[in-house]
């Protein structure tokens, strides 16, 4: 089985400068990616799409294969993930009649992913038969819909209506995206139904301290302090 990993790297970014190019622990963004990805025992490709030349210097000294370069209407803030990800799958296609049965989607702003989160998330898709596999971490129960509340008038209102849930057991677990650190699709759910999720999506959950996504400086700090507290 072909599982191709596609990394997006677009030279532009406003909350800190050329993120993905930006030091961690010594070492570019961007590369933890490449590493994770090459360590995985399930990927059988690691492609950069990028549209800056620095971060295809860079991917290609991490190992990771640039097969072209990303046009500039595709890198832009509002760009969205599947038409990066199809724009790379019919270049593949039509130039190198290449085509896997698997995407994985990392971005680079998830560092403490792990190879075995990527694994993890691939049997997660191939074990349920689903359209695709997302990383999920569990939301603190503080801020699930049951504890957050409203403004309205000055006044504070639940958010939700019906009977005040108090006790931490009693909340329902609610689970959001943590990044994704890692998007597993079939490949036929990018291309038959041109869609990024499909209509069925399997969890793969992941513990909070490997699901930092990287927006911010303070965030770089506190994944560097989490590198550091397991030895990586």
């Amino acid at each position: 089985m072909e599982i191709l990993g596609i990394i997006p790297a677009r030279g532009g970014s406003k909350s800190i400068p050329m993120k993905n190019l930006a030091l961690l622990a010594g070492k570019p963004l961007l590369a933890y990616a490449c590493s994770a990805a090459a360590a995985s025992r399930r990927i059988t490709r690691v492609i950069v799409s990028t549209d800056d030349e620095k971060i295809a210097a860079t991917a290609r000294a991490c190992g990771a294969d640039v097969p072209f370069m990303r046009p500039a209407e595709l890198a832009a803030d509002d760009t969205p993930a599947l038409p990066v990800i199809l724009h790379a799958l019919n270049h593949l296609e039509k130039e190198e009649q290449y085509a896997p049965d698997i995407v994985v989607y990392l971005q680079p702003t998830s560092p403490l992913r792990r190879a075995g989160d990527i694994d993890g998330a691939i049997a997660a898709l191939e074990q349920s038969g689903a359209d695709s596999a997302v990383c999920v971490v569990e939301v603190p129960h503080q801020f699930g819909p049951a504890s957050v509340m409203v403004m309205e008038g000055g006044m504070l209102k639940p958010y939700e209506t019906g009977p005040h849930v108090l006790r931490r057991q009693d909340k329902q677990k609610i689970y959001a995206r943590n990044g994704p650190a890692v998007l597993a699709i079939k490949r036929a759910t990018l291309m038959e139904k041109n869609s990024l999720y499909g209509d069925t999506i399997v969890p793969y959950i992941m513990p909070p301290e490997y699901s930092l996504d990287i927006d911010t400086p303070l965030d770089l700090e506190l994944a560097e302090f989490l590198l550091k507290k397991r030895g990586a």
